[in-house]
């Protein structure tokens, strides 16, 4: 039993995604059609970003780079705002989830050596809104684009117009926030944030060829230049040539929880009642109903949830990616960057949440109001 509840309590989505899928199953008693539910191209392309993204971190990349920035840095102010466009920048590249697993622990890291631990829980905070709203510029920064972006051949102009303005908007703030004045520090100076010298002097081109040519082959599959099956074999079959152990860094309860939520979202639609009701509720409310859904089921699950009974796409885009902010649970990165933090200070977990609510809400009330107006306008 206590494996079970450490179990439920680690992969929540995904158990609450299998109730759903079997509570539907009593309802729509399995068939054929079962098959046609998945969007097998989704998947796919999760796997194989994931797996290489893997790739990317096991050599060390975004860490390397982290210590590059940070040897420039020379004032608190200065290396608060690195860490926070580290985070906005690399999500649109390795996610929101990677990139606060990377760099979090970084931070802490980095501002214990310099005796700075006083700001740390405004500076995580703004680490995992940046990380959160920076992946939302790219089709491949967090999962609920992806889907959306695959599963509904969204173009370009209706993609970038539905994340573009709102990335820009939070960039601003971010970079006001960061460097707003804080107490008195001394100059940091150079930082050995890492033990540096023997690991950065090794050459890491040779070893990053594999994966850099991977990644374009993915993002042609995401940019629907090159079909999925051929790529996903070729990315199996090089990791496992290259470093067979980055397949025990893929999110398999990720996947899974994709997969469920497709078998009862494809059976709800099965129900005419059911499909008619959603529809009715959601169709042109596509905005606000990202944004509430993904208060309290996240904005990865409300994006498969609602992607099928919305008209507007675009729309549900903009309010899944702004629904990623406000409660801890509206982005299941959040609650990685609350993890890291409060296992290093276990103390200050209620300053952490207050502090991570009132800029949370702020963004979101900001970006809502922007939303609600920019959608108007929309392509």
């Amino acid at each position: 039993m206590p494996a079970l509840q450490a179990f439920f309590k680690k992969e929540t989505v995904f158990c609450v995604s299998l109730l759903l899928a079997l509570f539907s199953m009593l309802l729509v008693r399995p068939d054929p059609t079962y098959l046609t539910y998945p969007d097998y191209r989704t998947l796919a392309l999760l796997f194989c970003l994931m797996i290489v993204v893997a790739g990317f971190q096991s050599l060390g990349v975004f860490a390397r780079l982290g210590r590059v920035l940070l040897r420039r840095a020379r004032s608190l102010r200065r290396l608060s705002l690195v860490f926070v466009l580290l985070c906005f920048f690399c999500s649109m590249l390795i996610t929101n989830d990677v990139t606060l697993l990377t760099f979090v622990p970084f931070t802490i890291l980095v501002f214990r050596m310099i005796g700075q631990e006083a700001a740390l829980t405004r500076l995580v905070v703004l680490e995992t809104i940046a990380a959160n709203l920076g992946s939302m510029a790219t089709p491949i920064g967090n999962p609920q684009n992806l889907y959306l972006y695959s599963a509904f051949e969204l173009d370009a102009p209706s993609f970038l117009w539905a994340v573009l303005p709102y990335a820009g908007l939070s960039l601003l703030g971010l970079i006001l926030l960061a460097v707003f004045p804080q107490r008195a520090a001394p100059a940091v100076g150079a930082i050995p944030a890492a033990p540096r010298p023997e690991e950065d002097a090794k050459p890491l081109f040779p070893a990053l060829v594999p994966f850099l040519v991977l990644l374009f082959l993915c993002l042609l599959v995401v940019f629907r230049v090159l079909p999925y099956g051929p790529v996903l074999v070729c990315v199996a079959v090089v990791v496992f040539l290259v470093n067979r152990k980055l397949y025990r860094s893929v999110d398999y309860f990720l996947l899974l929880t994709f997969l469920c939520f497709f078998i009862f979202i494809g059976n709800l639609k099965r129900i005419p009642a059911v499909d008619a009701l959603l529809t009715a509720l959601v169709s042109g409310r596509e905005l606000w109903a990202g944004i509430l859904t993904s208060q309290v089921i996240s904005n990865v699950p409300a994006a498969i949830l609602l992607a099928d009974f919305s008209r507007e796409i675009p729309a549900l885009l903009t309010g899944v990616n702004l629904g990623g902010l406000g409660t801890l649970i509206a982005s299941l990165a959040s609650l990685i960057s609350f993890q890291l933090f409060t296992r290093a200070f276990p103390q200050k977990k209620g300053a952490y949440f207050r502090s991570f609510t009132l800029y949370n809400v702020g963004f979101l009330a900001l970006l809502a109001a922007a939303a609600a107006v920019l959608t108007r306008f929309a392509p």
